[in-house]
Parts: structure tokens; sequence; C-alpha cells
């Protein structure tokens, strides 16, 4: 008996349906992954622009101690950012309405 492996049949989680089903043909359902995909991409764009948001606002904090830059720069950075990553999300929530 310590000679045999034991062997392990776990049970694994199949594949998760996309978020809008199934489909009844494949090619509804290619589209519906696509759909998830674009999603994804959607969301990576977002980030990727709070992360150049707070970049920028960084940079902008790190010049005023400088003395190139005064608050009233920072706060102007805060208002088009925010009204930036605002646009940005209805754009995205716009575009995955068109799929």
């Amino acid at each position: 008996m310590g000679l045999h492996p034991i062997i392990a049949a776990a049970a694994l989680p199949g594949a998760q349906a996309p978020t809008r089903g199934e489909g009844t043909s494949w090619l509804q359902t290619i589209q519906n992954y696509g759909y998830d995909g674009f999603m994804l991409i959607g969301l990576f764009l977002l980030g990727a622009m709070m992360v150049g948001v707070a970049s920028h606002a960084y940079g902008v904090y790190h010049d005023i101690h400088e003395g190139k830059k005064k608050w009233r720069d920072l706060g102007l950075t805060a208002v088009v950012g925010i009204c930036l990553i605002g646009v940005g999300i209805f754009m995205v929530t716009k575009a995955t309405g068109v799929l």
C-alpha cells in the first residue's frame, strides 16, 4: 500500500460563462466573451488614467515645495484630473453600450 501513489482527483471548477450569458450559438458566445474583454480593457485604461492623474498631481506637489508652483496649481490639477476621470468613465460606459 505504501508503494502505490495516492491519486488526487480534485474537481476543478469549470469555465465561467460570460456576463451576458453563453448565447444560443458559438458566435454569440464569442461576442459575449469579446464584450467582457473590452470591459477589461476599459477598466485598465481607466486605471492608467487614474495613475496618470495621481502622478501629475504628485509632481505638482513636489514643485510646490521647490517654489516652482503654487497651491492653486495643485487645486487646478485636482479639478481637471477629476473631470478627466469622469469623462473617461462616461466614455467607457457609453462604449460598452455600443457593443
